[in-house]
C-alpha cells in the first residue's frame, strides 16, 4: 500500500449522531401534526410539515454510509471483508428487541388491534405486513421503513461483493458502477414496475427495497468519497471539494431548507395521503435523496474545530442520537395513548400541546427501551466469537455512539 495510509480504522462521526436525532424527531413531528389536523390546517406551512417525513431519508442515507464504510475501507486496504455472520448478529441484535417490544405492546395494548389472529401476529413480528398487506397495525404504520431497512442490511453484503469483487483495493470505476444501477433500478421502480405491480401482488411495492435504493446508493457514495478523502494518495481535487463542503455547514442547510421548500409545491405531489403520480413521486424521491445527503454530509467533513461540529457533538444532542431508534419506535404507541387519555379528536388541533406532550413521555420511554432492552442486547454482539475463541470479548474503544 505504497503512497497510502490505512482507512480501515473507524474514525469518529459524532455530530452523525445527533443526525440521527434530527431524522428521529422529524418523523415524530410529521406524525404528531397529522393527527392534529395541522396539514390542511395552515397552507403551505402544513404541507411543509408533511414533507418532514424527509427523517426516513436521512435514516437510509446513514444506514448506506455507516454499513458500508467498513466494507469500502477494508478493500482499500486490502484486507478482509467483514465477517457477514458477524454483521447479520449485530444488525439482529441492533433492530429486534426493541422492535419486539414495540410491536406486542402495540398489538396487546392499542384497542384497534384486538381480534388479530396467530397469523397476524407472527407476520407483523417477522416484518412481513408491507409484503402481505396495504394496512398496517395501529401504532406501528411507521414500520414500513423499518422494513425496507432490513431488507437493505440483508442484500448489502452481496451488494458489497458485486462492488468490490474478491481481488482486493477499491475498484472506484466498478463501486460507482454498481451505484448508478441501484439509482436507475430506483427510478425504473418508480416509474414502471411499481405501477406495474400494484394489484398483482400483495402488500404495497413502493413500499419495498427497490423503492428506496437511491437513497441508501447516496449514503454509500459518501463512504466511497470519505475513504479517498482520508487516502493520502486521493485526488486532490476530491479532496479540496470535500473540504470545501465540510467547511459550509450552513450553505448545506440552506440548501435543505430550499429544497424542502420545494418538496412543499404540487411539483413533489400531495401532503396528504392521496395519491401522487409517477413524476411527483419521482421527484419527491429525488429531492429527498439530495435532503438526506446535504444532512449527512455536514456529519463527515465538518471541521471537528469548527462551532458547528462543537455544537452538534454536544453529550446532550449526541445523546438523543443514542435513542433516536427507540424514539423511531415507540414514538407512534405513545402518540396514540396521547390521543386517547388526552381526547384529543383526530384532526381537531392542539398541535403544539399534542407533539410536546408525546416528545416527553416518548424520550422517557425511548430511555427505558434504551437501557432496559437495546443496551443489554448489544452486549452479546460478541458472544458467537467468545464462545469460539473461550475468552472475553476484546474491548476497543467506540469511535462514536453511532451504533452500525
Amino acid at each position: 500500500m505504497t503512497g497510502t495510509v490505512s482507512v480501515e480504522q473507524r474514525p469518529a462521526f459524532p455530530v452523525l449522531d445527533s443526525l440521527r436525532a434530527v431524522g428521529a424527531l422529524a418523523v415524530l413531528t410529521t406524525h404528531t401534526t397529522f393527527q392534529a389536523g395541522s396539514y390542511v390546517r395552515n397552507g403551505a406551512w402544513g404541507t411543509l410539515l408533511s414533507r418532514l417525513d424527509v427523517g426516513v431519508a436521512i435514516f437510509f442515507v446513514l444506514s448506506g454510509f455507516l454499513l458500508a464504510r467498513p466494507y469500502l475501507a477494508r478493500a482499500h486496504d486490502r484486507l478482509p471483508r467483514p465477517a457477514t455472520g458477524r454483521y447479520y448478529w449485530k444488525r439482529f441484535l441492533r433492530i429486534y428487541p426493541v422492535y419486539l417490544v414495540t410491536a406486542v405492546v402495540a398489538l396487546a395494548l392499542i384497542p384497534e388491534n384486538e381480534g388479530r389472529g396467530v397469523v397476524e401476529w407472527l407476520r407483523t413480528l417477522l416484518l412481513a405486513d408491507i409484503y402481505t398487506t396495504e394496512r398496517l397495525p395501529q401504532g406501528l404504520t411507521q414500520m414500513w421503513s423499518l422494513a425496507v431497512e432490513i431488507s437493505f442490511y440483508v442484500v448489502l453484503p452481496w451488494l458489497m461483493l458485486a462492488a468490490l469483487g474478491r481481488r482486493g483495493g477499491l475498484p472506484r470505476r466498478r463501486v460507482t458502477t454498481v451505484l448508478l444501477a441501484l439509482v436507475l433500478i430506483s427510478v425504473l421502480w418508480h416509474a414502471q414496475l411499481a405501477p406495474a405491480l400494484e394489484g398483482r401482488v400483495a402488500g404495497v411495492p413502493m413500499t419495498w427495497l427497490p423503492a428506496y435504493l437511491t437513497w441508501f446508493a447516496v449514503g454509500i457514495a459518501l463512504a466511497l468519497v470519505h475513504v479517498a478523502y482520508q487516502s493520502s494518495g486521493a485526488d486532490s481535487v476530491l479532496r479540496r471539494r470535500c473540504e470545501t463542503v465540510g467547511g459550509m455547514p450552513g450553505a448545506c442547510w440552506a440548501l435543505v431548507a430550499g429544497l424542502l421548500l420545494v418538496a412543499a409545491t404540487p411539483l413533489a405531489g400531495p401532503g396528504l395521503f392521496f395519491p401522487a403520480t409517477t413524476a411527483e413521486g419521482l421527484f419527491k424521491h429525488l429531492v429527498y435523496a439530495a435532503v438526506g445527503g446535504l444532512i449527512v454530509v455536514t456529519g463527515i467533513f465538518a471541521d471537528p474545530a469548527g462551532r458547528y461540529a462543537r455544537v452538534l457533538s454536544l453529550p446532550i444532542l449526541r445523546h438523543v442520537g443514542l435513542i433516536s431508534y427507540s424514539i423511531f419506535c415507540i414514538h407512534l404507541p405513545v402518540l396514540y395513548a396521547v390521543m386517547q387519555i388526552g381526547d384529543f379528536q383526530l384532526f381537531g388541533g392542539h398541535a403544539l400541546t399534542i407533539w410536546a406532550i408525546t416528545l416527553m413521555i416518548t424520550l422517557a420511554c425511548s430511555e427505558v427501551l434504551y437501557r432496559l432492552v437495546e443496551k443489554p442486547g448489544m452486549r452479546l454482539k460478541n458472544f458467537g466469537n467468545t464462545l469460539s475463541a473461550g475468552k472475553a470479548p476484546s474491548r476497543k474503544p467506540q469511535a462514536s455512539t453511532t451504533r452500525y
